[in-house]
């Protein structure tokens, strides 16, 4: 009985360990994030300097227009991004979100079972 345990708990592993050695996933990898440790935060901090650098505060007469904008992304199968939505109050600060995403570069894809595969990314944004 106590050979019977060892054998199912031994098989269980081993099942699960095949489940989990089938779907591996890599993230996106941004251009200088080759190599990294992490390429998720590399990901995120390369977003940010992105944002940083590349966003336009759109005017109204003399005054900036500010606003929340929650944007939905796709890193595609090509490594190319895809803005799908844009979630916010402020129309113009949605087309210059919408912008500043389109200048993202394009970028190693994620794979799933090592095959390009695409990620979707849900970000807000205080502008």
């Amino acid at each position: 009985m106590k050979s019977m345990k060892k054998l199912f708990l031994t098989v269980c592993l081993f099942i699960g360990g095949i489940a989990v050695s089938q779907a591996q996933q890599t993230s996106p990898v941004w251009p200088g994030c080759e190599g990294s440790e992490d390429v998720s935060k590399c990901f995120s901090q390369k977003l940010s300097a992105h944002v940083a650098k590349h966003y336009e505060y759109p005017m109204e007469g003399n005054e900036y227009v500010r606003g929340k904008v929650t944007a939905t992304f796709v890193v595609n199968e090509e490594g190319k991004v895809v803005v799908e939505k844009l979630k916010g109050s402020e129309p113009s600060v949605n087309a210059a979100a919408r912008e500043m995403l389109g200048k993202i570069p394009d970028m190693k894809p994620g794979t799933l079972n090592g095959e390009p595969d695409a990620r979707s990314f849900t970000v807000p944004f205080n502008f």
